[in-house]
């Protein structure tokens, strides 16, 4: 049985006394995309920060079938995991390809001298990066700063992406493009963690799917198998997407 790349068992973290997630049990096969949904409040951005090193936690992570769990944010970063966070985390008056460049930071370490091609590789992804390479990044779109956000996380040549929230206030054609990449980095190998909560299109894009409530996983499986739950179509997708009798 094949070793999954990530493994997270009995993970708890908070802030301060406050326990937000109350032994969470998760793990990813290589080039898979798992997803976590859920509604506002359950830990999901706790989770991600978590596995991330940007919180302590207790209870073990694994990745690549290594302990990661004392690691600092900066080892697991060259381990090969990077995190898009929700709010993006830019810098606004910096051009878009200087942003990009910042985010090999992880290649340079590792003194690969052919870092520079994966800025190809990005604006393949994202062709309206390389239109704008001189734009500054404070200035594009909603929808062209979530691209620029996952271009620069795209620049380390992660085994790991994680992505927080997405989709999150990005207009529904935007919404499309964002989750067709996210489909299409499968073929790259990297692996990818999205949590989301638009259930629909996560759940359409992912392999695998938890449901993660009040701190603890409430319903896990085949994401096909969670979009046709009557649990989560009830709570999170609504009617229309009751299967037929």
């Amino acid at each position: 049985m094949t070793t999954p790349i990530l493994r997270v068992q009995n993970l708890r973290a908070g802030y301060g006394r406050a326990e937000v997630l109350h032994g969470i049990d998760l793990s990813a096969s290589a080039g898979s995309v798992i997803t976590v949904i859920g509604p506002n409040g359950a830990g999901k951005s706790t989770f991600l920060n978590a596995l991330m090193g940007v919180l302590p936690a207790q209870g073990e992570i694994e990745f690549q079938g290594q302990s990661i769990s004392a690691l600092s944010l900066e080892e697991r970063v060259m381990l090969g995991i990077a995190l898009v966070p929700e709010k993006r985390e830019l810098f606004g008056t910096m051009p878009v390809e200087d942003n990009l460049v910042l985010g090999a930071f992880r290649q340079v370490r590792l003194r690969n001298k052919k870092w520079r091609e994966q800025m190809d590789v990005v604006y393949e992804i994202f062709p309206r990066l390389k239109e704008r390479r001189t734009q500054l990044a404070g200035t594009l779109s909603g929808g062209e700063r979530q691209m620029l956000a996952v271009g620069r996380a795209l620049m380390s040549r992660p085994t790991l992406l994680m992505l927080d929230e997405p989709s999150l206030g990005l207009a529904p054609l935007v919404v499309k493009e964002i989750f067709r990449t996210i489909d299409a980095l499968r073929k790259t190998g990297v692996t990818t963690l999205l949590v989301e909560q638009n259930a629909r299109a996560a759940l359409e894009t992912a392999d695998y799917g938890y449901v993660l409530e009040m701190g603890e996983i409430a319903l896990q499986g085949p994401a096909a198998d969670l979009a046709n739950d009557p649990r989560v179509i009830d709570t999170y997708l609504g009617a229309a997407r009751k299967p037929k009798a």
